[in-house]
């Protein structure tokens, strides 16, 4: 087999690119947007990028595709409903690509989205090899049916009962050894249940997944729409710049990898009402920061929290980083549609304290100092983890606020009381208690290394709370 399959996967987004090859032609896969890595692959091997296929429009990252294609000449590909702002081959259902000696066979798998499309994957033999599917089948998971139900009058089960016909007469028709490569793997927004892995035989989905071992159309209705939570505020605004022209990541970066110093900074804040996003990690943000800033560290899942965290992506922010991240700091801010910033502080915090600014800082105590706190008396304890690991185990009085919805249950924490805030370890408070901050709650204090640590006290034996104990 001369063909090459890579799959470019990238941990914070959760998020598979993929890389094909054969005979010096090229297709790239739901590209990111910084097109560097697939331009040095195919210069590297003296091959021409021919295609980019796009499986639908993404809503949880922006896609590199026009400026890819611009750069290289290569088509756009879309299958059946897609209506971008800009050239692109609209492929037929069953369509098949020519790639070198391979072929690339269009299934229009709607379900997902309406233009969702699995790339099907004929090796030179004109054998099944492998599927790309984007959104439609995860590893342990499908697509959710719930984000294009705006469309029409189409709900998430009408949409439901396309995704199943479409598994069912698209995909599970094809031979068990087929591989699966999805666009998403544990972590993402877009399923409910994904596996860590990033690939499998379709035949073992078939024994493991649960939603291709739904018995039943209305069962398979009822439980991939089960549960499924909100999306992030920033999706329909990603899918809406996927469908047009955006600039480049070079014209992001011009802008955005500015040099500010305090003055500036403060200028920008105030003239153009800009977000002051402090990217350090959270226990060295604690000790001194830009005040009123927000805290989502640059070591974590930065690039989703942002996008949870921060509503609209055209809000105008300015970066306070560890000094040489500035860079991947604009990136991966580009790749979630935060294109409008401003700059970043010259010299971070540093600088700032230089130059007699005020600094502001919050308080983050031990597990153990907490414990102690927990058994002197009552306090209000505010558990930011997601509803699944708070229903797993909790701490006993505490309340549940996740992080993703904060910004919608500010009320629930109190300007007088001290607020304690946790998480699984230590991340997610901070961004929970930086907010907080900066909307006038000054007396909230982050537990670090959060609820991990807090199990290990003392407390462990008295003040939790889990499925078992709640039965009974």
């Amino acid at each position: 087999m001369t063909m090459h399959i890579e799959q470019i996967y990238t941990g914070c987004l959760a998020q598979g690119a993929y890389y094909i090859e054969s005979n010096g032609e090229v297709a790239i896969i739901d590209p990111l947007r910084e097109t560097g890595p697939y331009l040095e692959r195919a210069e590297k091997n003296g091959a021409t990028i021919k295609y980019v296929l796009e499986t639908h429009f993404h809503a949880d990252f922006v896609s590199g595709h026009v400026d890819l294609a611009e750069r290289t000449g290569a088509t756009i590909v879309y299958g059946p409903n897609a209506n971008p702002d800009f050239a692109a081959h609209i492929a037929k259902d069953g369509e098949e690509l020519k790639l070198g000696n391979v072929t690339i066979k269009v299934l229009h798998t709607p379900g997902h989205t309406m233009e969702s499309t699995t790339y099907l994957l004929l090796d030179e033999q004109g054998k099944p090899y492998c599927i790309f599917t984007g959104d439609t089948l995860f590893i342990g998971d499908v697509g959710r049916p719930d984000l294009a139900q705006k469309l029409g009058s189409l709900t998430k089960e009408d949409l439901a009962g396309y995704l199943y016909d479409s598994l069912h007469d698209k995909i599970m028709t094809l031979p068990d050894e087929v591989i699966v490569y999805p666009a998403h793997g544990a972590g993402s927004a877009c399923g409910k249940n994904m596996s860590k892995e990033t690939f499998d035989t379709l035949g073992h989905q078939k024994e493991v997944n649960y939603a291709l071992k739904a018995a039943s159309k209305e069962q398979f209705i009822r439980e991939v729409t089960d549960g499924i939570l909100p999306p992030p505020a920033y999706f329909p605004q990603n899918v809406a710049m996927n469908k047009g022209t955006i600039p480049s990541l070079d014209q992001v970066k011009e802008k955005g990898l500015r040099a500010l110093a305090p003055d500036q900074l403060e200028l920008i804040v105030e003239s153009e009402g800009a977000l002051v996003l402090d990217t350090r990690a959270p226990q060295t943000f604690k000790d001194g920061f830009v005040p009123r800033s927000i805290n989502i560290g640059l070591p974590g899942d930065f690039a989703p929290w942002v996008g949870a965290m921060i509503p609209d992506v055209g809000h105008p922010i300015v970066v306070v980083c560890d000094e040489g991240s500035e860079d991947e700091v604009v990136t991966r801010l580009a790749r979630v549609g935060y294109d409008n910033v401003f700059g970043y502080l010259k010299g971070g915090i540093a600088a700032w304290k230089e130059a007699g600014r005020e600094v502001d800082t919050l308080e983050s105590i031990s597990a153990e100092e907490f414990a102690d706190r927990m058994k002197a008396g009552k306090i209000n304890v505010f558990d930011v983890r997601k509803q699944g690991e708070w229903d797993a185990e909790h701490l006993e009085g505490a309340t549940h606020t996740s992080l993703q919805f904060l910004n919608d249950h500010l009320a629930e924490f109190s300007k007088d009381a001290e607020n304690y805030i946790h998480c699984a370890g230590g991340y997610r408070s901070m961004i929970a208690a930086s907010i907080l901050k900066s909307r006038g709650y000054h007396n909230v204090i982050d537990v670090a290394a959060g609820f991990g640590a807090i199990k290990q006290t003392d407390l462990a034996t008295t003040a939790f709370v889990c499925p078992s104990t709640i039965a009974k």
